[in-house]
Parts: structure tokens; sequence; C-alpha cells
């Protein structure tokens, strides 16, 4: 088993103790082993031997043992008898917001709640607010959040099913008989949420190609199965359809399936108008109608072996599959105004990285040995400010033997460099988590909002303009605060935020964890045309999450920018200037 898989399972094994009203040293035990194993630096070559893992400090012998029995045997006892003494469904609470152990075990005691329908069912009675501790705001917040989870049902982020989409893409590649493989569909356009996963094969054997898919592990249960088109549910949930088409089908297939719908009308309009008909098999010469006043006279049918292909037949430059929403790229392409998107390669560098200083996983080291493994020449460590209590925050004296830290690291690197920042507080009433004195001595700030969500539209967007208005604050991170198909934005007037980033030269964070995805996709363009620098940033709180710049990358594309609006696209000999820039002029 990995140091993941092992990790979650030591989790699960504090929730089931607290549900179970266990001794919280107990409890408390298992949680800090837990994070031992997801933190610990050193090499654990076998989790069998069960005298190296005692080693780990935050481990003692008695998890150590089941540790080594869950290596083994892939299973433990221990939690599988925990795990009978409640409802299978119970664990489906902790999925709403508000809701921790404490709350659960008095839902479960006092109202015999174990799932998520009977604690909606319990709430429609008014019973949950009955409850000591709870109350009827409380009960008003759970109702909500079990609405807003039923009203996403069947919907994923983009990067919960990303790995099993790219996984089958490769797979489906790798197979002889394909000769063109893509994920079509939503996936394909880049869209922050999706409701299935369309794979599209073009291959002289469709029998062959389908078996191999509805066979692949990746795949929980088959729901159709046919010559051209198969239908299964991934372990993750979504739905996953594959369709089989010839290589000369390919190219009309691949252009319906990726585009929305109108997209796609507008795309046949303009077949129609040259006397053509598409659908997602071919290009043909539109049936005459003898009755019509007016006859059409098709022009010459090009032939189309890409995509490419078939946009410069309606007279249009290719159209990036991220930008087809129908939302100006027709236009664009007709005057050849399509920009350059941004590419993944264009990254140099990125902020917003969190370490074991605060809520991070990672060191430091751990954390620029995987910028440099990814390519990268900069890195921004910017963990939280003391407010944040619940991750950790640095309070001064911590924050700036950080700082020295990373200056002395600098010294060994060569061509690579990490920069000093912090994730700053922005307070209530716009203040910052730390004076100026403190954030001065940094080269960056990352500032952001974590508290007070539910203030005014007006009392919102003047505080973080406040914020950005300190000539300290280098960017505004995750700008709406948005969780995907968990929380929504809070009140904010996004072109009032937009006019304060031009007007103090303050970066707006594009912020890549799958989870946010904020801003935007829809605001890039008026932020490009007001003159906003976007930051790609992960906000990793682990090593591997840097990966995540990809994400943002999907979401750039998909807002128009390019690599001249992207702040970390500069090399590292032009960022350390850039840095200074706001805090110089003001």
């Amino acid at each position: 088993m990995t140091r993941e898989e092992i990790a979650g399972i030591l989790e699960q094994i504090a929730t089931l103790l607290e549900l179970k009203g266990e001794n919280p040293f107990k409890v408390r035990a298992y949680t800090n082993a837990a994070r031992a194993i997801e933190t610990f630096g050193g090499n654990v070559p076998n989790f069998q031997d069960e005298e190296a893992v005692a080693k780990i400090p935050g481990i003692g012998k008695s998890i150590a043992l089941k540790i080594k029995e869950l290596a083994e045997t892939g299973s433990l006892k221990y939690l599988e008898d925990l795990r009978a003494e409640f409802p299978e469904a119970i664990l489906e609470l902790f999925s709403i917001p508000g809701l921790g152990a404490k709350k659960i075990k008095a839902l479960y005691e006092q109202l015999r709640v174990s799932s998520i329908e009977q604690l909606r069912q319990a709430c429609e009675a008014g019973r949950v607010a009955e409850l000591p501790g709870f109350g009827e705001t409380t009960q008003a917040k759970i109702c909500k959040a079990i609405e807003e989870r039923t009203r996403h049902s069947g919907y994923f982020q983009f990067g919960q099913i990303a790995h099993e989409a790219e996984t089958l893409r490769n797979d489906l590649a790798g197979q002889s008989d394909a000769m063109q493989v893509e994920v079509a569909g939503s996936y394909r356009r880049r869209r922050e949420i999706v409701h299935d996963v369309d794979l599209l094969v073009a291959t002289k054997n469709p029998e062959a190609i389908t078996k191999f898919f509805v066979s692949h592990p990746l795949v929980e249960s088959v729901i159709a199965q046919g010559p051209t088109k198969s239908s299964v549910r991934l372990r993750s949930g979504v739905q996953c359809d594959l369709r089989v088409v010839s290589t000369a089908e390919y190219p009309f297939a691949l252009a319906y399936f990726t585009g929305n719908k109108e997209h796609n009308i507008e795309l046949r309009s303009r077949a129609l108008k040259r006397g053509w008909t598409l659908n997602e098999y071919r290009l043909g010469p539109l049936p005459i109608d003898p009755k019509a006043k007016k006859k059409i006279r098709p022009k010459k049918i090009p032939k189309v072996r890409d995509e490419s292909d078939l946009y410069r037949a309606v007279d249009l430059d290719f159209i990036p599959p991220e930008l087809r929403e129908n939302w100006g790229e027709f236009d664009a392409a007709q005057n050849h105004a399509i920009p350059k998107l941004i590419e993944k390669e264009n990254l140099r560098g990125t902020f917003h990285c969190h370490t074991l200083a605060s809520d991070g996983h990672n060191s430091i080291e751990e954390m620029a040995e995987a910028a440099q493994e990814l390519g990268l020449e900069y890195l921004g460590i910017a963990d939280h400010s003391r407010s944040q209590i619940q991750a950790h925050g640095l309070d001064e004296k911590k924050l700036l033997a950080q700082v020295a830290a990373i200056r002395k690291l600098n010294k060994k690197f060569d061509g690579f460099r990490l920069f000093a920042g912090v994730e700053c507080d922005i307070l209530r009433d716009g203040s910052l988590d730390f004076p100026d004195e403190i954030l001065s001595q940094l080269d960056f700030v990352v500032a952001s909002v974590h508290s007070a969500l539910g203030l005014s539209e007006a009392d919102m967007t003047g505080r973080m303009v406040r914020a950005m208005q300190n000539r300290f604050v280098t960017m505004l991170a995750h700008p709406t605060g948005r969780l995907l198909l968990k929380r929504e934005s809070y009140q904010i007037n996004v072109p009032a935020i937009l006019d304060a980033a031009a007007h103090t030269g303050t970066w707006i964070e594009l912020n890549a964890a799958p989870k946010r995805l904020d801003l935007d996709w829809r605001w890039w363009p008026m932020a490009k045309q007001k003159g906003v620098k976007c930051v790609i940033n992960p906000d990793a709180h682990r090593a591997e999450r840097l990966q995540d710049l990809w994400f943002g990358i999907g979401i750039a594309r998909k807002g128009w920018l390019t690599k001249a609006d992207v702040v970390n696209c500069l090399p590292l000999g032009k960022i350390q200037s850039v840095l200074r820039a706001k805090r110089e002029v003001a």
C-alpha cells in the first residue's frame, strides 16, 4: 500500500474512534500518525518492516503493528471491527460542511441519524434544531448544504476525473488497433465542472477497442455496450462514453463531440450557407429541395483530414478546443484574431506554496526539489499567516526565521531560486495580518480572505480593494473564494476588484487547485482588457500538487490568456525586478 493509502486509513480510524467517544489522546495518536506518514521525508521501502515504521516520529509500536498488517494483507481487522459498530453510510455525513465528529455523534445517538437522507428528513421535521448545540441556524445551514449536495450530484470537478480520463486515453492509445485517440466533450474544453467523459477512437477494429475499454481496471460497471458506442461507470462515479469511428469520420466526430451545443450550431450554420450538411460523421452536399424557390449552389467540398481542415473549409482559423463555447471565438477566427494561447511549457516558476511550517506536508527543500524536477526556475513559499490558527499560521518570529532559512538555501542553488513570501490574511476591515515592517522583509505577499465570508458585496469588495492598496501586496489569491461543488463565491464586485488591481498594479491569481480554479475563466478577458496581470499558482500543500499548474494552464487558455498575460511566464532574470515593481513605485 502507498503511504497516502495508509495515512487515509489511519485518518478513518481516528474519525471512527471520535464517533465512538474514545479517549481524545487515542484519537489524536491516529491523527498524528497519519500526518507523520504523509510528511515523513525519509524513505520507508517496506511498510511491513514494523521496526522501521516505529522509528518514524509520531508513530508508536501499536500503530506500527497495524501498519504492518495493512501492508501485508491489504486490510486491517481493527478497522473492520470499528466499522461494524456503525452504519455504513454514517461516514457520508462528514461530507456536509459544518458537521464534525461531535455533532455527528449527537445526531446518531439522539436521533438515530446515520445517513444523509435521514439527516434531511430530521431537518425538515425540525428535530435537528431541538438538539443541544444545534439550533435553527445550524439546521438551516445543514439543509442548504444537503440541497447543494443534491443539486451537484452527478457532477465532478475537472481535477477529480482527470487522472482516470488521461489513463484511459493513454491506455487506449497504446492499443495496436487504435489509430487516433482523444478525450472530447467538456473535458477537452477544460470546463471546471464535468458531467461525463467522452472518449473517441479512430480504428478499423471497433470490437477489439470496445472489449478493451469495457474490461479496463478503472471500469466499475458496464452501462451499455454496442458496436460503435459503449458507456461505463468509472471508479470515481463518473460516466464514461466511448465512441469508435473510422479514420475518415474522426475529424468530424472530434469537432462535434468537443464544441458545446451553441458552437456546433454555428459551425453547422456556416456549412449550410455553403451548401453543405455537417454532422458528427461527415461533411457532404446539402440535398437539393426541388420545391425551394432559391436553390443554394454548393461549393466544392474540400478534403478534411483533421479539425484544422474543417474550420478552414468554413473560412475560419483553427479554434482551440478550450474556446469552443460560442463566446466570441467565431468572430476572432474569421478576423484572424485568435491569440496564441499560453502553453504549459511557458511557465517558468510559480508562487503560493505551503510547507510543513503551516499546513503543508513537505519541507521547503522537498518543495524546491519538486519544482526543479518540473523544470521550474523559481518557487515562492507562502505559508499561512498567524490568524489562520487551524492551519498553524506563522507568527512574526517563525515567518522571519523561515525567510532566513530560504535565503540560506538559495546559496546552494544554481539557476534556481526560492522566493520568501507569506499568504497573508485580509482581515475584516481590509487591513493585513502583519504590519508593513514585516511584509517589507519578504520577496512577495499573497493576500487572501479566509474569514467573515458572509459580508455584503460592498463590504467584501471594499475590504479587498483596501488590501490591494497596500504597496507590499503582490497578488490577490483565489479572489472569489469559491470551492467548486461545495461553496459558492462570496458576494463580490469582480469588475471593481479588477479595476483596483489595474490601478494598484496587483496581480490576480488563477488558483490552479482543482477545487478552486479561481479566478473563473469567464472574467479573464475583462481582466486582460483592463491590463491586469495573471499569476498561475498551485496553492500546493504537497510537493506533488505542484503539478496542478496543468489545470491552471487549461483555465488560462479557456480565458483567452497568452504567455504575455501571465507574469510567471517570465524567466528568473526578469521576475525579480517585476516582483519589486509595485513596492518601489509606491
